[in-house]
């Protein structure tokens, strides 16, 4: 079982989460609820994680294969449901960007497989609802699906 303390630090809104091992996240809300942008929203953690568990996965597959990452980016943006509460992600958009001696089908076949294989998170998400999209860019050229 994992475990996570959280405690309220600064202003209203403002908390530590802390992990087993100490490692600890600001959280906040926004100005407009109150926060005084002590740290990140809650709904910004998930992309947040979302990015680190696909991160995680493509590295981890590419080095596998004897692919030379020397530059790993990526944007991820997300709209949420409007009028609704709660409020779920309803699109969420990705780009990868590697950079490095990777041949680009094996970089794709890595995202592919974070994104509809291994990425807890992305399940996660997609199980609320939420449409995931992504492309690549290899060594600044975008990757095109044949």
């Amino acid at each position: 079982m994992i475990s996570i303390n959280l405690k309220r630090v600064a202003g209203d809104y403002g908390f530590e989460a802390t992990d087993a091992q100490g490692k600890v996240v600001k959280i906040d809300n926004s100005p407009d609820g109150g926060g005084i942008d002590f740290g990140a929203r809650p709904m910004q953690l998930l992309l947040m994680g979302l990015g680190g568990c696909s991160g995680i996965d493509i590295v981890s597959i590419l080095k596998k294969q004897r692919q030379e990452i020397t530059d790993f980016e990526m944007s991820i943006e997300g709209e949420r449901e409007a009028g609704k509460e709660p409020s779920l992600w309803k699109e969420i958009n990705i780009v990868f960007s590697l950079k490095g001696e990777i041949e680009p089908g094996k970089a794709h076949r890595a995202c592919a497989l974070s994104m509809e294989k291994y990425c807890s998170v992305a399940e996660t998400l997609r199980l609320a609802g939420g449409n995931i999209q992504w492309k690549l860019i290899v060594n600044d050229v975008p990757f095109q699906v044949d």
